[in-house]
């Protein structure tokens, strides 16, 4: 089929296919999704594919789906995250306006799953698709089972709201539980340094706020310093009591230069006592992975490959995304996809047309000249 197919005629494919996605309760959590529903769709639009869909069990399923000998795997994501009490409409049932599109998961992600799909209808060329439903949730058994396979692909190009551009680098994420142990007591006494739970793990947060401030300067493709939040603190009992335990929820994000582990073992030990229990809850790596060196030649590497696609190469940003597992397996890997990360996880989350019509009309581009 040639590249003149109208951008209008994928577009309204596009819309279609949107449709029936966003009517599918792939929320995530509660992830209860089967091999069936939006994978039997998903199956039934894909003629002419290889096929084939696996449970990996509590929810999580992939679909790869391959025509050819492509180069290129194109990857996205098909749950979403809850819908809030705030929504003004039916969450599963899109909306179309004169520039948007309105659906739980329209913008994050199943715009670009139903582009993809539109494309893969509109011609024949080679191509490579890899949906998942892993991706809004701390477990990540999708990609992990993938990459397992050992499939040769030049590139990985994973589909996230980017507005249209290439996303070469963007920070990691990593999430941990600590616990402070005191002696409980009176209050009315002298405390010591390591009597109050409480006064520990505030002496830790004022460590940690410290520390941060100290790397303030450090940079990475347009990325500085680094993220970090103490997102909850319980402990104690009463104000006349010595708090015997406190509970510390903390996360930080590190440019891809930076180690995590070190990170890891800082946070740990910045005072005395340290804490009794500390475990790391969740581990995202940074894109790109590896070493300074490493991270650095992935990043020109996949810049090229977007330069050669026609794909706009855009900033680092500081969400994570699941490219970066990619990358940590080896691939060359980048982000693209149609919508603005302002958008998702809003209430009437939304994707505007233009960047939906632009997507699809690039992905079709790409494929139908043989380069995917």
């Amino acid at each position: 089929m040639s590249a003149a197919l109208g951008s209008s005629t994928l577009l309204d494919a596009t819309l279609q296919h949107l449709r029936a996605l966003v009517s599918f309760d792939t929320r995530n959590p509660p992830r209860s999704i089967g091999t069936g529903g939006i994978f039997d769709y998903l199956r039934e639009q894909l003629p002419g594919f290889d096929v084939q869909v696996t449970d990996q069990g509590a929810g999580a399923v992939t679909l790869y789906a391959v025509r050819g000998k492509p180069k290129y795997l194109f990857n996205v994501h098909l749950d979403t995250v809850p819908d809030s009490p705030h929504w003004t409409r039916d969450p599963h049932v899109l909306e179309v306006t004169a520039d948007r599109a309105i659906g739980l998961g329209a913008c994050d992600i199943k715009g670009a799953a139903a582009a993809l799909v539109a494309v893969a209808n509109a011609c024949d060329g080679d191509l490579a698709l890899l949906f998942s439903t892993d991706e809004e949730a701390n477990d990540p058994r999708c990609i992990a089972a993938f990459l397992k396979q050992g499939h040769p692909y030049e590139a990985v190009i994973v589909a996230e709201p980017t507005r249209g551009e290439a996303v070469l680098a963007h920070r990691g994420i990593h999430s941990v539980q600590m616990r402070f142990s005191g002696q409980a007591g009176h209050a009315s006494g002298e405390i010591k340094a390591t009597d109050s739970a409480v006064h520990q793990a505030i002496r830790w947060g004022a460590a940690a706020l410290d520390h941060v401030d100290s790397l303030a300067h450090e940079r990475f493709g347009g990325l500085t310093g680094l993220r970090f939040n103490i997102g909850r603190v319980e402990g104690g009992i009463k104000a006349n009591m010595i708090a015997p335990t406190a509970d510390v929820r903390f996360g930080f994000r590190p440019l891809p230069s930076m180690d995590p582990d070190q990170l890891l073992e800082t946070f740990r030990s910045l005072v005395e006592p340290v804490p009794i229990s500390y475990e790391e809850l969740f581990r995202g790596m940074s894109l790109p992975a590896g070493d300074v060196p490493n991270a650095e030649a992935r990043r020109l590497a996949a810049r090229d490959i977007a330069d050669e696609l026609g794909i706009p190469v855009g900033n680092a940003v500081n969400f994570w995304t699941e490219a970066a597992l990619f990358s940590e397996g080896g691939y060359v890997s980048f982000v693209y996809g149609p919508g603005d990360i302002a958008q998702a996880h809003t209430a009437d989350e939304w994707v505007a047309l233009d960047q939906l019509q632009q997507y699809a009309q690039t992905i079709y581009e790409i494929v139908n000249r043989g380069s995917a």
